[in-house]
């Protein structure tokens, strides 16, 4: 079985499943034998073999799932970390609503980048037919009447000629942006690298900043959870979240006033990791002792906001890409309609 089968939704139901039987005071070996059981998806079912072999030799969970073979490193470390602190039930429910979040976060940033997609194919593809095969038509019509298109029409009506001239190199370009594409849409790695490039260079920025302060306080909650103290968790979420330097900057500057004294919340806010509203909730949940709950409730209500964010930016999208169309068309269709108008009224003076 391939590694890519295990997705963030699998995990988080696996880890919410595992938690779930702790909490029961059932064993994590007998709960995968009943988990066993119901499951009836091959590949599923491989996975629960694999560990089940594993925690017969008496062997933890956390290295069965490292013998594994198909477990992220991340997920690894905290089971391993909730088997030395006790807090395996905690941490497994805290993994279990990690990747959730982060299987809400992909197929929001998925769907975004599809959309705009679609769009642009549509827009370039009015204007090619509009340019290759409708303006030839209306210079035809033209030239029986004596007269001419508009200068920035000609100019038009000659990139289609080009265009149709130059049209099996023009098609396999076309091809193999479109495979480009399909490929960055199915392959999880690809889509991923150009993600993780982008965030490179735009990380702490625009809607990537509110996504890498989601991200964030979602490792943070975890490390939280599993009772680690609080510079641990802070180095802990830096490392999982490194994506541009200006965003480890940030984290430095974090861990920086930490040792210096400061407290979890006006550290977070002063290295701009939190907003002033989610520093205050944590402040509060510090002094009450339920800091690790109220890192909880940030990270749902930021991964909440980015999706609403993300669903914005696409919600505009279209009027913006129906807008830039019809302009395009209009220009197009003026600039031949305003010659034939002054042509039809010559003719009627006539």
């Amino acid at each position: 079985m391939k590694r890519k089968s295990l997705t963030n939704t699998y995990l988080s139901i696996l880890c919410l499943e595992l938690s779930m039987l702790l909490n029961s005071g059932i064993t994590i070996q007998s709960g995968i034998e009943m988990m066993m059981d119901d499951e009836n998806d091959k590949d599923g079912k491989t996975i629960l073999e694999n560990l089940q072999s594993s925690l017969e030799k008496g062997e933890s969970l956390s290295y069965a799932l490292l013998n594994g073979g198909f477990f992220p490193p991340y997920m690894i470390n905290m089971v391993e970390l909730g088997e030395k602190t006790g807090h395996l039930p905690e941490i497994l429910k805290a993994l279990g609503e990690y990747y959730e979040r982060q299987e809400r976060l992909r197929v929001s940033i998925k769907n975004a980048t599809l959309y705009p997609v679609v769009m642009l194919t549509m827009i370039i593809g009015i204007v090619m037919i509009l340019i290759i095969q409708v303006l030839p038509i209306f210079n035809d019509v033209f030239r029986r009447m004596g007269a001419r298109m508009s200068p920035f029409a000609s100019q038009l009506m000659e990139l289609g000629i080009w265009f149709r001239r130059a049209s099996v190199a023009t098609a396999m370009i076309f091809c193999i942006i479109l495979a480009a594409v399909f490929l960055a849409w199915v392959i999880p790695g690809v889509r991923e690298n150009i993600f993780r490039a982008v965030k490179s260079k735009w990380g702490s920025r625009w809607v990537f900043g509110r996504i890498a302060s989601s991200q964030f306080a979602s490792s943070m909650a975890v490390a939280m959870s599993g009772g680690l103290d609080i510079e641990e968790s802070v180095s802990l979420a830096a490392s999982l979240n490194q994506s541009s330097k200006a965003l480890n900057m940030k984290h430095e500057k974090c861990v920086s006033l930490l040792s210096l004294g400061s407290n979890l919340s006006d550290a977070l806010r002063e290295a701009e990791i939190l907003s002033a509203r989610d520093a205050r909730m944590l402040s509060l949940g510090s002094n009450s002792g339920m800091a690790d709950i109220a890192m909880m409730e940030i990270a749902r209500r930021s991964d909440l906001s980015v999706q609403d964010e993300i669903a914005t930016i696409v919600r505009r999208i279209e009027p913006t890409f129906v807008i830039i169309t019809s302009v395009i068309v209009g220009i197009v269709l003026l600039s031949i309609m305003l010659p034939l108008i002054g042509i039809m009224t010559s003719i009627g003076t006539g």
